[in-house]
């Protein structure tokens, strides 16, 4: 039985949501109520067609991913039960799956993002100078092919409907010095070398990601979600062969749909036709199933 699409929630009792590209976000005060729902974005867009089930794919590879890294870093997550917020039964039955009760932490204004493998933007840069992100890397690289060792290759943190910048380290530091941006980027490279094993022992390799991170107090956090198909280019293992793109399990179909037609990357954005949103769907289970079971 395929699950329905949910493009966004209202929950009773609950203060309106502040709406992100994919999650609602209920403020609880000192906790926030998470919930993941099938809305998708390609190039900084939200697209007006859901992927079916794609928040619990979400919701439930951060919580098995969360789980592998905290003796790594400490993460947002809490003990408290979802029915002490969401006492409609109805409303905890369909969404139970895909919300989070986490602690509000403040976010930093980065994304922290690692590269393991060159490809997409990073590809694109490589080959007109050679670097991804300013960083000199060595002559001769195959797109796809795996980085002598991961990089990390921050970005700016965009509002919603604007696009992220990426930045060099030194402009970290800038904005949250030196101390902390050198802890944001040991963590980042340490959960991304730690969890691409796992996910290769799996028949899967993780060629990038990017992480979300938070002060809780004085404690450094992971937050929002983690290693998703979403926020990570996930390719198999079997058949993987630089010198071109890869098979992937993340929402390459619907970019690839998108570039094809000529969209302009500018709101409104087109509906996606229905064969690309099964194909994505397939793809996101897929992954979940891979790395999980």
């Amino acid at each position: 039985m395929k699950p329905h699409a949910i493009l966004e929630t209202n929950l009773q009792g609950l203060p309106t949501p502040k709406r992100g590209k994919v999650r609602d976000i209920y403020d609880l005060g000192d906790t926030l109520l998470i919930v993941a729902t099938d809305r998708i974005s390609c190039f900084d867009v939200i697209l007006p067609t859901p992927i079916p089930g794609k928040g619990e794919v979400l919701a439930e590879m951060s919580r098995f991913w969360f789980s592998k890294t905290n003796g790594i870093i400490a993460n947002h997550l809490t003990n408290r039960p979802l029915a002490d917020v969401i006492r409609n039964p109805e409303e905890l039955s369909a969404l139970g799956k895909r919300a989070m009760l986490v602690k509000k932490a403040k976010p930093l204004p980065v994304e922290a993002i690692v590269r393991g493998y060159i490809s997409g933007s990073g590809w694109n840069e490589y080959k007109r100078q050679g670097t991804i992100c300013g960083i000199q890397l060595p002559h001769g690289l195959k797109e796809s092919e795996q980085l002598p060792e991961a990089i990390f290759t921050p970005s700016t943190k965009a509002e919603l409907g604007e696009h992220d910048e990426n930045i060099a380290f030194e402009n970290v530091v800038a904005l949250i010095g030196e101390k902390l941006a050198t802890k944001v980027r040991d963590a980042s490279l340490n959960i991304y070398t730690t969890c691409a094993a796992v996910a290769r022992e799996r028949g899967m390799i993780i060629a990038d990601t990017k992480f979300e991170v938070g002060l809780l107090g004085d404690e450094l956090i992971l937050i929002d979600e983690v290693l998703t198909p979403d926020s990570s280019r996930f390719w198999p293992v079997e058949g993987y062969k630089p010198g071109g793109p890869q098979p992937s399990y993340d929402k390459q179909f619907v970019r690839d749909y998108l570039l094809e037609i000529g969209w302009n990357k500018q709101p409104p954005a087109p509906e996606l036709p229905a064969e690309i949103v099964a194909k994505t769907q397939r793809k996101y289970e897929e992954a979940l199933r891979l790395l999980t079971t």
